[in-house]
């Protein structure tokens, strides 16, 4: 009779001298594991059942670098689901060695407050073309440009193993393995710690909303699955009956309400944070997660999965917070759910911020709108002011993300959503600009999706490579874009307002297209902003507006100014003095004068 392993942990264990296994397989009446250290030999190296459905051995000799598989019932060859890495989604597992040389052990996320997050697809980011495999390797030799642009948090579209070479990555084979044409798990440790070099934080997407539907091992992993309306279903792994179906294939939800499932996408998340010392997860579509239908049907509701999906993002969270609490987590739930972001201890989720659809789909409506007079300022002052609840962190703000601007969903970039045909026409450069202002001014945690900052106007797709030709063509812009976020950093300590939860929108003008809006952390000079956001197609030389305190103001920020682009008017919005008398239900006014279709930013 086989011994069970000495050791504990799940999947390939490397020890001294060998490698433990252990594998949950509850309706397998036999496992072996079979590999390069025993000559793919199907009964040398049997598990032994434990007493909790799973099984284990310990394998001297083995060693990491080399294959196996496990083969359950003599027949059934299986990937470990645990694998660290992969030959590819219908190979072999890798017996992967968890330790890593690190240089930065002192890294800590930028606070949340301070944090600007850009989107990133690995294969098309990099600014030469790269070769299958050293994607990852490729990214970090270009964390310059990231540095150079202001950005502190880069977050990584799904790189977990999926089907092909070409992928969102939101089709997870293999939830555990690094995908193997990006590179291998040491090269993705080397691009974070490179990147905590710089002192960029890393937030890792992860889709536990669904697997595959393609290339699965664990379908029907152990042999056992159940049949519904006449079709077999997926096994243990999964749902078994019609909670199964989701918008990204047939029967491949994962079914919640076990355990062991429960477990085993619990651990995924802490490997990510833990082995690859990850600074946060951002986790696709979370309502998909607690609903059936993705819907915020009652509680009680049968197509709220029994709570269980909840309760684990509600387990998720809480151990996070309690061993890396300085590691945010990121909800896509798009359904304006405001208990996403409460705190567990109060009955919410747990989740730290979640994208916030309404202000994407808001703002990007007004900004795209032909007539200057369809836009709705009553709409854009609703999307300053309404973050989820009082701490304006929990949401992320943003105009473009990969499912916004990607052909295949039939949508654009926001410059050629503007101007279709003339991405790079004065309109279509004035209004995106105005929109990246108001994403970089307004509560919340802003976030731009790679290639924005060069107006990029090709749409997101798995092999529509960033058009780094337009970072030469279009520097102003990019310039435009370090300017903002240095602003919302506090750079240069005199716009801290930008970085807290307060926000007035005190001024509306409906009929000339101006808005107005003060924000403030404490209050005070330096911590005072006022910024104004002219929709409309005129100029203004002298624009009375309300002020929160007497003085002077400076203007720190002018998006017509002709530096960002040589159509660009160069309006001058010059420093203003703010004296009694209300205006805007505040206790002083001034005077500023502001561009076409343009933000200005001011302060003391």
């Amino acid at each position: 009779m086989p011994t069970p392993s000495a050791h504990s942990g799940m999947g390939a264990i490397p020890y001294l001298g060998g490698v433990a296994f252990r594998v949950w397989a509850p309706f397998a009446q036999t496992v072996c594991v079979a590999g390069e250290f025993n000559d793919w030999s199907k009964t040398a190296h049997p598990l032994a059942r434990e007493h909790n459905e799973y099984w284990s051995v310990d394998v001297p000799g083995a060693t990491s670098g080399q294959k196996y598989k496990y083969v359950i019932n003599t027949d059934l060859w299986r990937i470990d689901p645990r694998a660290k890495a992969v030959t590819n989604s219908v190979g072999d597992g890798y017996i992967v060695d968890a330790n890593f040389g690190w240089h930065v052990n002192d890294f800590r996320s930028p606070p949340w407050h301070e944090m600007v997050i850009y989107e990133m697809h690995v294969k098309t980011f990099p600014d030469d073309p790269t070769a299958l495999k050293d994607l990852f390797q490729a990214v970090a030799r270009d964390l310059w440009y990231l540095k150079d642009l202001g950005v502190n948090a880069i977050h990584l579209l799904p790189s977990g193993e999926f089907p092909g070479d070409d992928s969102w990555g939101y089709n997870p084979a293999h939830i555990y393995a690094v995908e193997s044409a990006y590179g291998e798990p040491d090269e993705l440790k080397a691009l974070v710690d490179a990147a905590h070099e710089h002192r960029i934080a890393v937030i890792m997407d992860v889709v536990y909303n669904h697997l595959g539907p393609n290339d699965l091992s664990v379908w029907q992993f152990d042999g056992w699955f159940q049949r519904a309306n006449g079709e077999d279903m997926g096994g243990i792994y999964f749902y078994n009956d019609w909670r199964a179906d989701t918008p990204w294939g047939k029967k491949n939800r994962p079914d919640y309400g076990r355990g062991d499932v429960r477990q085993f996408i619990r651990d995924n998340a802490l490997m990510w944070l833990d082995e690859y010392r990850m600074d946060g997860l951002r986790f696709d579509a979370t309502n998909y997660i607690r609903n059936v239908y993705g819907r915020n049907d009652p509680p009680e509701d049968a197509n709220n999965l029994s709570g269980w999906g909840w309760n684990l993002m509600r387990w998720i969270n809480d151990d996070i917070k309690a061993s890396q609490a300085w590691k945010i987590t990121i909800a896509e739930d798009m359904q304006h759910n405001p208990w996403v972001t409460t705190e567990t201890s109060a009955g919410g989720a747990g989740f730290d911020s979640q994208w916030d659809a309404h202000f994407h789909h808001t703002l990007r409506g007004v900004m795209t709108s032909i007539r200057d007079e369809e836009r709705d300022m009553w709409a854009v002052k609703s999307i300053i002011e309404k973050p989820f609840g009082e701490n304006a962190l929990n949401r992320v703000v943003y105009t473009e993300s990969h499912d916004e601007v990607a052909a295949s969903n039939g949508k654009r970039r926001v410059p050629e959503d503007i101007h279709p045909g003339h991405a790079d026409s004065w309109e279509a450069k004035k209004r995106s600009t105005l929109g990246a202002g108001l994403v970089f001014t307004s509560p919340g945690i802003p976030m731009i999706c790679q290639g924005q900052e060069i107006l990029e106007w090709i749409p997101f797709g798995d092999q529509n490579r960033l058009d780094w030709e337009k970072y030469d063509r279009f520097r102003g812009i990019f310039s435009l874009y370090r300017h903002l976020i240095r602003l919302r950093r506090n750079w240069f300590n005199n716009t801290r307002g930008l970085r807290g939860h307060h926000v007035n929108v005190f001024h509306v003008n409906s009929q000339d297209k101006v808005v107005g809006f003060h924000r403030w952390e404490n209050g005070g000079p330096g911590d005072d902003v006022v910024v104004v956001a002219n929709f409309g197609n005129r100029t203004y030389e002298s624009y009375s507006i309300g002020f929160p305190r007497q003085g002077y103001w400076y203007v720190r920020f002018n998006s017509d100014w002709n530096g960002y682009s040589p159509d660009f008017g160069n309006h001058h919005s010059y420093n203003t003095t703010a004296g009694w008398g209300g205006r805007d239900g505040m206790d002083y006014f001034g005077n500023v004068g502001i561009g076409p279709y343009s933000m200005i930013i001011l302060s003391q």
